[in-house]
């Protein structure tokens, strides 16, 4: 009962009215699809800096599974509202779904095979959003996104790209060769995000981007923890917190939800508080502002528990 009633509040966030963008552009074609970006510009009366520092502009990549999603659903409108009516360029962005049409299974005698699929479905994704940042990059002239300016924004699988995505401006591989020279973000904020790798504990050769993590402690489709074989891992955003951010002295802010599931991919406009308050210290004012929170609000809605065989076996 309490999924049909969080499908509900997804409808009625949509009908409370769209969103439309300013413009779209198709950034690449890949494996026979195009590829395209959407930007929504703040209103022309929003506060375009703060302090006299430029906002940045927020590159949102969505989510289902790698099997589905659309940078346009219609539940992300009432968040984009917000981001733009408070002076922040938004880009939704394309990428390729590399598990669509997959067979997946994470039993223990197919659970390494599978992560590998997964794996690549996430730097298939990476490939992607950092090709549309290249192209914001060679048309800044004509759409006014400063790529040097950028705070990266995922939900679940989206999620997975965007702290892969920061991990790989820190420890470059052959995609980063796709990058305006000396890219880096300026935040990351995830929402019900992971990391997997397949070599061990996420390294980091430079400092990251300020992280601020979005994580239900019950969640079984993106793991909150840790799950470890070998040197394969899948990193949730609590191991990613202790593992790796305190450990090291990288600036980070985790709001965990107990009891919530994967519910928590989807509340953005919901977290919208503690988004803007991280970036105005965080990412604009530079402050090395760290914050570990649990937040129990009733007024978030709740999921039906969602596992890896309910999204992969449907």
């Amino acid at each position: 009962m309490r999924y049909y009633i969080f499908i509900a509040f997804l409808f009625l966030s949509w009908a409370a009215g769209a969103i439309t963008p300013s413009a779209t552009c198709v950034f690449a074609d890949r494996d026979g699809q195009q590829l395209s970006l959407d930007i929504y510009y703040p209103s022309e009366d929003a506060p375009a800096t703060l302090d006299g520092i430029a906002k940045p502009a927020i590159l949102y990549v969505f989510g289902g599974g790698f099997i589905t999603g659309r940078r346009d659903d219609p539940y992300i409108f009432p968040w984009l509202e917000q981001l733009t009516s408070d002076g922040y360029p938004v880009v939704c962005v394309d990428y390729r779904l590399g598990l669509k049409d997959k067979k997946l299974d994470f039993g223990l005698f197919h659970i390494a095979e599978s992560a590998r699929l997964v794996k690549r479905a996430v730097d298939m994704g990476i490939e992607d959003i950092f090709s549309a940042i290249r192209y914001l990059a060679d048309n800044r002239d004509t759409l006014g996104i400063d790529t040097g300016n950028i705070v990266i924004a995922g939900s679940s699988a989206g999620a997975m790209i965007s702290l892969s995505a920061d991990l790989e401006t820190c420890t470059p591989t052959e995609r980063t060769a796709l990058l305006p020279e000396g890219f880096s973000f300026k935040g990351v904020m995830s929402f019900a995000g992971a990391i997997i790798s397949v070599s061990g504990l996420p390294a980091y050769q430079k400092d990251p981007a300020p992280h601020l993590l979005f994580h239900g402690d019950a969640d079984e489709a993106v793991t909150y923890n840790k799950i470890a074989f070998g040197k394969l891992g899948y990193y949730g955003s609590s191991a990613l917190v202790k593992e790796i951010f305190s450990k090291h002295g990288y600036v980070y802010n985790i709001c965990r939800y107990p009891g919530h599931n994967h519910d928590i991919a989807a509340c953005m406009a919901q977290t919208w508080p503690e988004q803007k308050r991280f970036l105005e210290a965080n990412v604009i004012r530079g402050q090395r502002r760290i914050s570990d929170s649990s937040i129990e609000d009733p007024d978030l809605p709740v999921w039906k528990s969602i596992t890896l065989d309910f999204i992969y076996k449907q």
